[in-house]
């Protein structure tokens, strides 16, 4: 194997395929990177078992070959180098890597053991556009769960249909479901659980293009984009019917501005260390909201602001860190409309535009 590359195409493409590297891989090669150089392309891969990234690009080849290099090692290499052209050749026992003064002789792992990338033919395949896609995962992706034993709540349901697309995600004390309008397949529905982290990941790659191509097997999910493939494991299971959990009335509803709640909360919160609760006193008659928040060892702090209300006055708690999380999803928008039941039964936010966005939250009891 002999071959010449760029160093910022190499450095781009290792930072796509090292999401593929797992944080305790179940076999040694899978701390490695593959490279095969073939026919003026560079190809590099990553797999975890459970995540397999492919990513090519161009390169000048001057004999074809294939290794296995440590992933770590080559990457702390690659990134301290110029941008200058990288050449890598094969020696008596490992590689040589050369950039203008410097050069490494690097061991290399078995070729033999790496395991082969999946050629999948996807059953059903839905085309979106990347940038819209990207600003939903960003607005639900911290609902996701982090809870490894309810695997089903660690994904994200993405369904395109009807000129639609919604993703919904869920941790079970909150719910985060947004949707927006784009061309999709006339009377087909695409449907999918996928990873949430795989899908954030996929979506923050230096390389995406325009758009990005997702397909699903019977256990597999592939997402193809310019010279790049992603596969993850499907999340099997029925999602939650969420829709079953949206209450239909309210007995209180208030619109906010999103910027000066996010702030009014941000500043009453800081007294809340040990506990996280701001309550939400909302005034009906005096068209306003009082939050404030408790500590036994810091304090408490208070802080009015104006709001349009409807319907009753109501007291009502949560978490605060949730609902800066809706608020964060939400700076882009001016406004946000709270609607309210009860004190103890779940609330929810809403904000429409381009992307549509809904949050679910259960309150904490006063």
């Amino acid at each position: 194997m002999n071959f010449t590359v760029n160093q910022s195409a190499l450095q781009t493409a290792l930072d796509i395929v090292l999401k593929g590297i797992g944080s305790n891989p179940a076999l040694p090669i899978l701390f490695g990177i593959y490279l095969k150089a073939s026919e003026g392309t560079l190809e590099i891969q990553s797999n975890d078992l459970n995540v397999s990234i492919r990513h090519k690009l161009p390169a000048n080849v001057i004999e074809e070959g294939e290794t296995v290099v440590s992933s770590k090692v080559l990457q702390n290499i690659v990134k301290n180098l110029p941008d200058a052209a990288i050449t890598l050749q094969d020696e008596e026992r490992g590689i040589k890597l050369m950039c203008q003064r410097s050069t490494y002789h690097l061991n290399i792992l078995p070729v033999q053991d790496w395991p082969s990338f999946p050629e999948l033919i996807p059953e059903k395949t839905v085309e979106l556009p990347s940038a819209l896609l990207a600003t939903m995962v960003g607005k639900v992706y911290r609902v996701v769960s982090h809870d490894v034993s309810r695997p089903i709540l660690q994904g994200i349901h993405l369904s395109a249909e009807e000129n639609t697309i919604r993703l919904v995600a869920t941790d079970s004390y909150r719910l985060a479901v947004c949707d927006a309008n784009t061309d999709t397949p006339a009377g087909e529905k695409f449907e999918a659980i996928v990873s949430g982290e795989a899908l954030h990941d996929v979506l923050s790659m230096r390389t995406m293009t325009e758009k990005i191509l997702i397909g699903t097997t019977d256990n597999q999910v592939v997402f193809s984009f310019g010279n790049t493939t992603h596969i993850s494991r499907k999340i099997e299971g029925n999602y939650p019917d969420y829709k079953k959990l949206l209450p239909q009335t309210c007995n209180a509803a208030l619109n906010l501005m999103v910027p000066e709640t996010s702030a009014a909360i941000k500043r009453v919160s800081v007294v809340a260390m040990q506990n996280p609760a701001v309550r939400f006193d909302i005034d009906a008659d005096n068209g306003q909201v009082r939050f404030s928040a408790f500590s036994p060892d810091q304090g408490d702090a208070s802080e009015t602001i104006k709001a349009d209300v409807e319907g009753t006055s109501l007291a009502v708690a949560f978490n605060y860190h949730y609902v800066f999380d809706c608020l964060n999803a939400l700076s882009d928008q001016d406004t946000v409309r709270l609607e309210l039941l009860s004190e103890t039964q779940p609330a929810v936010f809403k904000a429409t535009g381009k992307i549509n966005y809904l949050y679910l939250l259960i309150p904490i009891r006063l």
